[in-house]
């Protein structure tokens, strides 16, 4: 595999002011668009009374609310394909400045749309209109803020620059999370139905575009500055170069990126419905250790990226994946039994979940220079397209089996993330071998 492609980047410096910028810049900005994408599954409830007919049945406007969330899924691999082609031969700042007023634009107008009272049936159409160019936008985010960050900061320190980006995505789904019980602790029933349910999607909005001028004052990655000096950017089509050439690069992104959708959508996104329908949790204790769990998670992410830049990411994988094991396994197996150790068990595994934190740094160095955005983005929006909408399904066919369902899903990617790890722990002990070792 094409795994261990270097940086242009200088090695020996250290972090600099402006690197310390870029990366706050960055992670300030991601938490922001990530805000804007998941925001919408807190109103969900309120959003399909206003957006669909009052007849229709509850299950059936509930699943096409969700079909309208599930969209912005779908649009993800696209919109990142398309990003990532230009982000390749145009440059990274402009698709990462681009992605975030793609997304902000649309929030804007959700926080403005008629509701189905106001203009019948063109209101659920322009609302999947906005979820599908906000799913196309995170679809070039988060692979274009990885690859942005790693790309200004030196080779030996990437896994931490993109741990402090996807814990600032992480604090993103805290953010929409904390603002929701605001709003439904702030205005009534009637209120939020009327329109405080605006409020939120306004905030992102804004908040959106004010990102959107803070990012003019970063620079384009030295990386690609360097690329375009000596002329060697993609000849041609990106995409086609990374199929053709660095398949298996393709393939292992694919699979960790499997193990980070596993740890996000089971142990962070349903877990918190667990708890209140099979545990039978109050929703306010349950989102209460839910947002402990996200705040461990941001810190696990950043000690992930610290680890992964001073051992290398094998034995941090070996680790974390263990780690990972052991805690979802205890929490998923005593929680029913032990109540009162709720917090401490989802907390210590959300900071176990952390270590997808070094994740985007191995996916990140698995392509060169030329074909990395879109090398990146390909292979981890089409294994989250996949493996994110596939998860909820198998995980729900297996609570019906056993409810430790969640623990054995969890479990067996633990295990794969392990045996990846011991893979990326070998091939690093070849590459330090003598010249004449090496296999």
């Amino acid at each position: 595999m094409s795994a261990e492609h270097s940086s242009t980047a200088p090695v020996a410096r250290p972090l600099t002011r402006s690197d310390f910028k870029t990366l706050s810049l960055s992670a300030l900005g991601g938490a922001l668009e990530f805000y804007d994408f998941i925001i919408f599954v807190f109103f969900a409830a309120v959003v399909g009374k206003l957006f669909f007919p009052a007849e229709m049945p509850e299950w059936l406007r509930q699943l096409q609310t969700f079909g309208i969330f599930a969209a912005g899924y779908l649009a993800r691999p696209l919109g990142g394909i398309v990003m990532a082609h230009f982000g390749d031969l145009l440059g990274r700042k402009r698709m990462f400045t681009l992605s975030i007023f793609m997304m902000a634009v649309p929030t804007l107008c959700m926080g403005l749309l008629p509701t189905y009272a106001q203009i019948g049936l063109w209101a659920p159409l322009a609302l999947l209109a906005l979820r599908v160019v906000q799913g196309a936008a995170i679809g070039g985010e988060v692979p274009g803020a990885w690859v942005f960050v790693a790309e200004h900061v030196p080779a030996r320190r990437i896994g931490f620059a993109c741990s402090t980006l996807t814990a600032g995505l992480t604090a993103g789904i805290l953010l929409g999370s904390l603002t929701a019980s605001a709003i439904n602790r702030a205005f009534s029933a009637e209120e939020l139905a009327d329109y405080a349910w605006r409020i939120p999607f306004l905030l992102g909005g804004v908040f959106g575009l004010v990102s959107v001028y803070l990012r003019r004052w970063l620079h384009e990655t030295p990386v690609f500055a360097e690329l375009q000096l000596r002329q060697s950017l993609a000849e041609e089509l990106p995409l086609k170069a990374v199929l053709r050439e660095h398949r298996p690069a393709v393939l292992l992104s694919m699979l960790l990126t499997w193990v980070l959708s596993a740890g996000i959508v089971v142990v962070i996104l349903m877990t918190p419905t667990i708890l209140q329908t099979l545990h039978g949790f109050a929703p306010g204790e349950a989102l209460q250790a839910n947002s402990l769990a996200i705040v461990a998670l941001s810190l696990g992410c950043v000690l992930a990226g610290l680890a992964a830049d001073r051992f290398g990411a094998g034995p941090t994988f070996v680790c974390g994946g263990l780690l990972l094991l052991l805690s979802s396994s205890l929490f998923y197996a005593s929680v029913a039994s032990h109540r009162d150790l709720l917090i401490p068990l989802y907390t210590l595994a959300g900071l176990s979940v952390g270590t997808i934190g070094a994740i985007p740094m191995v996916m990140v160095k698995a392509f060169p220079a030329a074909v990395r955005f879109s090398g990146l983005s390909f292979s981890y929006n089409l294994a989250y397209a996949i493996c994110g909408g596939m998860t909820p399904i198998l995980v729900s066919l297996l609570l019906k089996w056993s409810p430790l369902g969640p623990a054995y899903y969890v479990g067996a990617l633990s295990l794969l993330f392990i045996l990846a790890g011991v893979g990326l722990w070998r091939r690093a002990a070849s590459a330090m071998a003598p010249a004449g070792c090496a296999s």
